[in-house]
């Protein structure tokens, strides 16, 4: 669901506290309540989705990871805009989301960071405005490769959730197992909410309410194989009773499968750490857990290449798990960096590391 690390907890329970004696609700939440427009980008055959916030500022370009969606940054795009004036940008990339590409789902390096420079001169086609392109997982690669390229007109940093190549490299080699262990189906969206929740692929319920369903779609297979399929994937567990229990035809499965892109994992994070220290910008890498970073980078942080920042208490899904303290600091860091002024009352608070 999304390379290179995945979850560290155990699907029973996880991340998430049990709440005993009252239900928790799953449903899911409209990508209105985050964002103020939806767009639809023509770009040759291919249709590229969109999401847009703001209309003045900077422009926070926002790359999410294998299998997510523009709408894993629905909670951090709320809380960013309450703190700095600026814009964000938050596409589906190719093969994700209500992205379509003509059933092409070539998600090389390559291919990716042709697609996110096209998003990005289709929307600023004149006129480029102050822009930080930030991605997690897989889409901070992206951000690495595109940025270091130099293919993103005005660049004025480059932010990187939680990925290292030397950990993210370690990781591929599970996350085939990983991959294949998780549920195919579901009885419906709720359903998936309240596994990614239970699961703690994602603490924040909110932000699970907004993003997982982007990741799952009605099911395309016969619906009595799909039945048969769930009830073997039961067998052997112990079933705790849903709060929204839904109707078989409901059933939905994975939007994109992940297994297929297999082939592209090594060269989205070989050679990573030296583009991206190689990036001709002021940097940040933000991480779930310091034991992610590499030599290259352990060096280049202490010659003051890049910032580093750690934000316990997390999962891999850092922006989703804690937009607040994400926002803070993506705030603190461009504040600092001048690339932008605090709105109102909000004070940065600068961490020591």
């Amino acid at each position: 669901m999304m390379p290179p690390l995945p979850p560290k907890f155990a699907p029973e329970g996880g991340g998430a506290k049990k709440q005993r004696g009252r239900s928790r609700d799953f449903t899911p939440l409209p990508w209105t309540d985050f964002f103020d427009k939806k767009q639809e980008l023509n770009i040759g055959s291919d249709k590229f989705n969109v999401y847009l916030k703001g209309s003045s500022g900077p422009v926070f370009y926002l790359l999410h990871g294998g299998g997510y969606s523009g709408l894993t940054w629905a909670c951090m795009s709320e809380e960013l805009t309450t703190r700095i004036e600026c814009r964000i940008v938050a596409p589906d990339l190719r093969g994700h989301g209500d992205t379509k590409t003509d059933g092409d789902n070539d998600l090389s390096t390559d291919r990716q960071v042709q697609d996110i420079a096209s998003i990005y001169t289709h929307l600023f086609p004149q006129d480029p405005p102050p822009t930080f392109v930030v991605g997690h997982s897989m889409g901070g690669a992206l951000a690495v490769h595109v940025t270091n390229r130099q293919l993103i007109p005005h660049l004025i940093a480059v932010g990187v959730i939680d990925v290292v190549e030397g950990s993210a490299m370690d990781a591929l080699h599970g996350m085939t197992n990983f991959l294949r262990g998780r549920p195919s189906h579901f009885e419906s969206v709720e359903a998936a909410i309240e596994w990614c929740v239970k699961t703690g692929t994602v603490r924040n319920v909110r932000a699970a309410r907004v993003s997982m369903p982007a990741q799952v779609q009605p099911s395309t297979a016969p619906p009595g194989s799909v039945l048969n399929d769930m009830v073997e994937e039961r067998e052997g567990e112990e079933e705790e009773a849903s709060s929204t229990p839904a109707a078989a035809s409901t059933v939905c499965e994975w939007r994109i499968d992940l297994l297929q892109s297999e082939q592209y994992w090594t060269g989205w994070f070989k050679g990573l750490s030296q583009l991206f220290l190689g990036v001709p910008a002021p940097k940040l890498l933000i991480l779930a857990g310091v034991d992610r970073l590499d030599k290259d980078l352990t060096v280049g942080q202490m010659q003051g290449k890049f910032q580093m920042i750690v934000l316990p208490k997390v999962g891999h899904a850092v922006h989703e798990d804690s937009p607040d303290r994400l926002a803070d600091a993506i705030t603190t860091f461009c504040v600092r960096n001048k690339f932008c002024e605090a709105i109102g009352d909000y004070h940065p608070v600068y961490p020591g590391c």
